[in-house]
């Protein structure tokens, strides 16, 4: 059986851009992430122990945000494969990684790019 965990509106200060001064001075971001996953016995054994852990994959995300990178394409492809390597039940996961607030010499929220994996 799969199941879904979402990890939702995880927010960064990191230093992704294609601009120089967007290395440099950095911006905020926002990931979030859907990961199908295989059930195994972590329900009916209540074993934490083999479930995907929350924790671990935040700690996976933050590691990756602050590896400076020119495309948030690449940022969600390497919190994918990240993720992966960590926890070889995961199927699938979906990446959303937003710029909030990007320099785009105009008013506007975010932009995103949303992988799948």
């Amino acid at each position: 059986m799969l199941y879904t965990i979402r990890l939702e509106q995880m927010e960064f200060r990191a230093f992704h851009g294609c601009y120089d001064l967007e290395q440099k001075v950095g911006n905020r971001f926002n990931v979030e992430l859907t990961i199908t996953t295989e059930l195994g016995s972590v329900a009916d054994e209540d074993a934490v122990e083999k479930a995907v852990n929350y924790l671990t994959v935040y700690e996976v995300v933050r590691e990756q945000m602050a590896i400076t990178q020119r495309t948030i394409e690449r940022v969600a492809q390497n919190i994918i494969r990240a993720v992966k390597e960590n926890f070889p039940q995961v199927v699938e996961v979906e990446c959303c990684v937003s710029k909030l607030a990007p320099p785009l010499g105009g008013k506007i929220g975010r932009v995103s790019v949303i992988l799948k994996a």
